[in-house]
Parts: C-alpha cells; sequence; structure tokens
C-alpha cells in the first residue's frame, strides 16, 4: 500500500499508465503555465484556537470499511446492468482525479452505496464511451439514471447527496477559502507539471510554497480548514505523485523548509480512506518518467 512518504508498505493494485488512453477529468477549465514560474496570489492569514483535528480523523478512520478492490474492465468485459438502480463509481486505479472521488466515497463510509467499477485504461470497453461517457474520461458517477462527471463537482455531490461525516464546513470563512483552495488547483497542478519539463524548480517551489501559506491559516488542526476536508482530497492524490517524481528526479524535497506541508502529508498518511486508494511511490514515479522524461 502507498504513502505519500517515499518509504511505504506494497500495494496490491495491478500498475497501469496514467493519462494514456483513458483521460482523467477535472475542471473543464485549465489555466496553463507551460515552463513559466507561477506567481500564487497572496494569502491572508487567519489564527483559531487549536482543536484536537486528529479526533475527527480517528472517529472517520473507525467507520472505513476495507474491501476486496474488483479487478478491472477491459474491451473483453461485458458492461454492468446500466441505470438498473445501482450507484455506480467508474474510476481508473492510477487516475489522480478518479481518486479524488474514491476517497470521497470511501471517507463517507460509502463502499456498500457506491458500487466501485474500474476500466483498463490500456485496453478500455468501448461501451464506456458509448453508453456512459462520451468523453471517455474519467471518473464518472452513474446515479439516479443520470452520469455525472468532473472530479471537483463530484467530490461536491457526493458530499452533499449522500449520508455520512460532513466534509465541507460551516463556518462562512472556511467555506469561502475552501472554494478558493479548490479553484487553485488546476493552477497548482500546472505549475508542477511544468517543472518536470523544465530545468528549474521555480514553477512548483511557488506552488508548494502557496500551499504551504494556505496550511497556515486556520490553527485548528494540520489541514487546510483545520479539519479534514474536501480541500484536502482535492490535493492528496497529486502531491502523492508530485513529491516521490521530484525527488527522485530532480532531488527537490518539497517538506524543506515547509514544516505545514510535512505535517500535514505526514496527518494524511494515517486516513484510513484514503490509504486504500494510493499507489506505491516507485510505480508513479516510472509513470510520469514515461510521460514526462520521454518528451524531453
Amino acid at each position: 500500500m502507498a504513502s505519500l512518504k517515499v518509504s511505504y508498505t506494497s500495494s496490491r493494485l495491478t500498475p497501469s499508465v496514467p493519462f494514456c488512453l483513458l483521460s482523467c477529468s477535472n475542471k473543464t477549465t485549465l489555466i496553463r503555465f507551460r515552463n513559466a514560474i507561477v506567481s500564487p496570489p497572496k494569502l491572508k492569514l487567519q489564527a483559531h484556537g487549536k482543536t484536537r483535528a486528529t479526533v475527527q480523523s480517528a472517529k472517520m478512520a473507525a467507520g472505513i470499511v476495507k474491501e476486496v478492490l474488483p479487478p478491472a474492465l477491459d474491451s473483453t468485459s461485458e458492461p454492468p446492468p446500466l441505470f438498473d438502480g445501482t450507484t455506480r463509481l467508474y474510476i481508473s486505479y492510477t487516475c489522480p482525479y478518479a481518486q479524488r472521488v474514491w476517497i470521497t466515497r470511501n471517507c463517507k463510509g460509502l463502499q456498500d452505496k457506491i458500487q466501485l467499477v474500474p476500466l483498463d485504461r490500456q485496453n478500455r470497453p468501448d461501451w464506456y464511451r458509448e453508453k456512459i461517457n462520451p468523453a471517455n474520461k474519467v471518473p464518472s458517477l452513474e446515479h439516479k439514471n443520470e452520469i455525472k462527471g468532473e472530479s471537483l463537482d463530484l467530490i461536491k455531490y457526493i458530499d452533499n447527496h449522500f449520508e455520512g461525516p460532513s466534509l465541507f464546513p460551516d463556518d462562512p470563512a472556511k467555506k469561502e477559502f475552501a472554494e478558493e483552495l479548490l479553484s487553485y488547483t488546476d493552477t497548482f497542478n500546472d505549475a508542477a507539471f511544468s517543472s518536470f519539463k523544465g530545468d528549474g524548480n521555480e514553477a512548483a517551489g511557488a506552488a508548494f510554497d502557496y500551499i504551504e501559506t494556505a496550511l497556515s491559516k486556520f490553527e485548528d488542526g494540520p489541514f487546510f480548514l483545520g479539519q479534514f476536508s474536501l480541500v484536502d482530497i482535492a490535493y492528496a492524490p497529486f502531491v502523492e505523485r508530485f513529491q516521490p517524481f521530484l525527488l527522485d528526479v530532480k532531488k527537490y524535497d518539497i517538506t524543506e523548509g515547509r514544516p505545514k506541508l510535512a505535517a500535514w502529508i505526514e496527518e494524511m498518511d494515517t486516513n484510513e480512506a484514503y490509504k486504500q486508494t494510493r499507489r506505491e511511490p516507485e510505480e508513479l514515479v516510472e509513470i510520469y518518467k514515461k510521460r514526462f522524461l520521454a518528451q524531453l
């Protein structure tokens, strides 16, 4: 089982190459910064009294169901009986966008309510594009005879329309900051990707400095909003990939000089709902090497 740290235990999942054949979907509007330094917006810091935010994580972990993951469906697989009343989440085990929704499902304790349907992205079934998602992207959610997509939309949808612990704050200041952070995710990802392709780490460094500052805003816990939320879920799959790749290929430690980020990664590593979705760092590094270094 993988970890955001460089060392971790082994995973049971079968490796496959992300961003190939079956693309991952996020918000449709992306801000591209290719080979450029990203200057993140300034953050206003606000101090709050400390609380035991880890209590919430412990309570959430207590209700996590450990499931046996189904094999990925390929071109020889028959489609599930669509629109039969079953709620299904279509993912790829290696897609970070799909991982966001998978984590949310797990955190809400919905393993018995939302059926996981993994797809083989190297040998995808034609029926997925024809009957589920014409764009052939994951994730997709089949619910109440409708198909919904886009990872950030889906994590909010699942939080709002299903039972389980709330993953979004009631506090107006935290809600506003949450929306700011969710809007920044594409810029953050593109900054890291541009550093992968270039000689320097300036773009990634600016993006991770933004994250460090964001994690300092609320002092009532180690998470972005103090307590664990959808914001942590939105960033975790990408930090999981960026950290080992930058360390291995660029010799750049994203936690150096960023104690808040280091504490956040450590805290995320204890989240059982997230741990069930993680990949091995070695696998992720090889995947990104094939994707980015082969283009240089």
